[in-house]
């Protein structure tokens, strides 16, 4: 059985073709500036990366050309597209009323539609990557593993927010949180290195990139995660807030006289280490700017590790204890700063970090000395392969 895996963004289209039988990736790709005459898509198959620039207006153009890779003579992966037998999807929140994986429907796609507020940035991009895939496959059965699906376990405590309770229950106003692929896969694979199960660990996994959030997962289930409503929330983000006191809005918008929607693009794409250090939204320059003369990168940098460390703290007390700690995502992976400065911040826990253990990049690897109460670890994340196993057990 092949697996096509896709991720949708608004402008882009990232995929993965896995043969199931051992989840072997056969090629895997991103199609970047979707619309533009400078769209391009970089496929990888058979150790090489193919670059390849190819005008793409709409997602059903990009799925359509991302196909014709998979069985290009050059380096084709399958023969015919009848050897992909389903197609995972990768989709953010379906509310309340969808909180497992599942088949896609007609009624599927009206539920993100319906949950467009919930998930502003990314269920367009979900159900236009959807819709082309209807028609460049007709008939072929797709699967959508929703990055919620993992924090349904929440107790309701942890996820109703302080507000007239009519409105969760006219709303749906809850934290749902997001990531839940990438934390399920890297709290399980933690159980497997270190050889115990799941059940009786203690976890916090760190998924830190362009979104960032912070899960506690005990004994195997997210028990609580820092976004919340939408992926907003929770640490600031690149180009995101994250957390604020809630008057922040309401006193934007009498001052500026800014509507609902301009307030909720600031905070979604105006905001966050970009606006702190006064940079360009790239995590690497304004971490880089911050060992400079660039005082506002220094304290966005700060921020940012300051906050991390306090959730990770929140968690101890959410699970009355931490038995590993684990870092996954583009800068979670790939900082060896950002994750040294995180764990110093939490010495008083008796997390200690080995200099030298921790001086790599995208490694599996533990970066906590032998005396840490607290074991850290980097854990590359896998969501493809979460969301094709999904999709192999649902069709």
């Amino acid at each position: 059985m092949k697996i096509l895996v896709l991720n949708c963004g608004s402008s882009s289209l990232k995929y993965q073709l896995i043969n199931m039988e051992n989840e072997e990736v056969l090629a895997s790709g991103k199609y970047e500036r979707i619309g533009e005459e400078e769209a391009f898509i970089t496929h990888k198959v058979n150790g090489q990366k193919i670059e390849i620039k190819h005008p793409a207006k709409t997602h059903e153009e990009a799925v359509d050309f991302t196909l014709k890779q998979l069985t290009n003579p050059e380096y084709k992966v399958i023969d015919s597209l009848d050897e992909i037998s389903a197609i995972g999807h990768r989709l953010l929140n379906g509310g309340e009323k969808i909180k497992e994986s599942v088949v896609i429907t007609d009624y599927v796609v009206d539920v993100l539609r319906e949950c467009i507020d919930l998930a502003p940035l990314h269920n367009p991009a979900g159900i236009i990557g959807i819709e082309a895939c209807k028609k460049v496959m007709p008939g072929k059965p797709m699967v959508g593993v929703f990055d919620t699906t993992f924090h349904q376990t929440m107790p309701k405590e942890k996820y109703i927010y302080p507000i007239p309770y009519e409105y969760y229950k006219k709303y749906g106003i809850r934290k749902y949180g997001a990531h839940g692929t990438s934390h399920m896969y890297v709290s399980r694979r933690m159980a497997e290195i270190v050889d115990k199960d799941i059940k009786d660990l203690k976890i916090v996994t760190c998924h830190l990139g362009q979104g960032s959030s912070i899960c506690a997962v005990e004994g195997g289930k997210s028990i609580d995660t820092s976004m919340g409503l939408t992926p907003l929330g929770g640490i600031p983000m690149v180009t995101r807030s994250g957390d604020l006191d809630p008057s922040v809005v309401t006193f934007l918008m009498k001052k500026e006289n800014l509507s609902a929607d301009e307030v909720e693009s600031i905070l979604n794409k105006k905001s966050g280490l970009q606006t702190i250090s006064g940079m360009a939204p790239d995590f690497r320059e304004i971490e880089l700017a911050s060992y400079g003369e660039s005082e506002r990168a220094g304290i966005a940098i700060e921020k940012f590790k300051y906050e991390i460390a306090a959730f990770i703290a929140k968690y101890a007390v959410a699970m009355n204890g931490i038995d590993y700690i684990v870092f996954t995502g583009g800068i979670g992976e790939n900082q060896i700063n950002i994750r040294k400065g995180i764990c110093e911040k939490l010495e008083f826990m008796g997390v200690k970090v080995d200099v030298d253990a921790n001086n790599m990049r995208g490694e599996e690897k533990e970066i906590s000395t032998p005396d840490s109460k607290i074991k850290v670890y980097v854990v590359p994340t896998n969501e493809e392969l979460m969301i094709a196993r999904e999709t192999k057990r649902l069709i």
